[in-house]
């Protein structure tokens, strides 16, 4: 049965979420209350190391529930999709879902997930704008000015309503020059320094208190890309995320340049003890004409560990290729290390 809404695949226990506005659906297509702790715990007994994945600000149910917690753009029009790190209750929701996550469980590490804020581009099954805007369109379309990034606005000595209507006349004029490559706006360079250290703020302190509401001594992974001002599932790396984890994951999806660049920046921006990882599709609609290679090339690049999405659905066909990239992975000198998300 398909999953009809973001959930908890853990006990939704009572006691905790209780009175909570935003509170994770259970999972009852699954048939088993703790369908997450199962499978942990089974691979766990077969001498597999395990890590939680949680997405914390990634869900559809919760903005349409709360949509004045949600991401908002300058249109007034909110995300349903995307909860905003700026308000202290999502920042609580997120801290007690993660610690919900991994509750009574012996796991190695969590991976995050959407830790952070989402924008104008979901990609979600009745998604429509694909390519229709510039990038740059796209990431003034994903500026947050909802209430509480209003507040945090005012605290800089900026009216939220002149940023609103100085960022709807720039997004106008960018869509009507038909350009749909452009990748620059002519924004005030101290707004969007400001919009960006603003959100900055928000995504480090949701961060910190989810890294905080989890048990010490986990290995924690950050779903990231260096590009600080993307948004998403992979948010943009602030000055301080790297340094708080142990390892930094960026899309590596499309084979080239692109990808190595993003490996490259991470290596930058990751502290010589971190890793970077390299997050791979199995499951991509066109194979990879020599997937080995590429895996070659993205361990050259700086990437320590490879991560493979989404192995739960892919299918023979594809096993010949996974095994071609975890071999790959591991025959490196230092041993680029392979994980699966399944």
């Amino acid at each position: 049965m398909a999953a009809s809404t973001a959930a908890l695949y853990r006990p939704t226990r009572e006691r905790v979420w209780r009175n909570r506005r935003l509170r994770p659906a259970r999972a009852t297509w699954t048939g088993h209350e703790d369908s997450a702790g199962a499978a942990i715990r089974a691979l766990a007994g077969g001498d597999f190391g395990v890590d939680a994945w949680i997405v914390l600000t990634h869900n559809s149910q919760l903005g349409e529930s709360a949509p004045d917690l949600s991401v908002t753009n300058c249109f007034d029009e909110p995300y349903q999709w995307a909860l905003c790190p700026s308000h202290p209750e999502v920042v609580d929701y997120a801290a007690t879902l993660a610690a919900e996550s991994v509750h009574e469980l012996e796991v190695d590490g969590a991976i995050l997930e959407a830790c952070g804020q989402y924008g104008a581009v979901h990609q979600c099954r009745h998604e429509k704008t694909d390519a229709i805007w510039s990038p740059a369109v796209a990431r003034l379309l994903s500026v947050c000015c909802c209430a509480g990034c209003a507040v945090s606005w005012r605290a800089d000595g900026l009216e939220p309503t002149a940023v609103r209507l100085l960022l709807r006349e720039e997004i106008l004029r960018l869509i009507a020059t038909g350009d749909l490559g452009g990748t620059t706006d002519e924004l005030p360079t101290e707004l969007t320094a400001m919009l960006l250290r603003k959100r900055h703020e928000s995504v480090d302190r949701l961060r910190q208190a989810v890294i905080g509401a989890l048990p010490s001594g986990l290995r924690l992974t950050l779903h990231a890309d260096p590009d600080p001002w993307t948004t998403g599932a992979l948010v943009g790396l602030t000055p301080t995320s790297a340094a708080d984890v142990d390892a930094v994951v960026v899309p590596a999806w499309q084979p080239g340049e692109r990808s190595l660049d993003a490996v490259r920046r991470a290596r930058a921006a990751v502290p010589d003890n971190g890793v970077v990882g390299a997050y791979v599709t199995a499951v991509a609609a066109a194979r990879m004409p020599d997937i080995a290679s590429y895996v070659d090339s993205l361990g050259a690049a700086g990437a320590g560990e490879l991560h493979l999405y989404h192995l739960g659905l892919a299918g023979p066909a594809r096993w010949a290729d996974l095994r071609s990239a975890v071999a790959a992975a591991t025959r490196r000198e230092g041993a680029t290390t392979a994980k699966a998300g399944a």
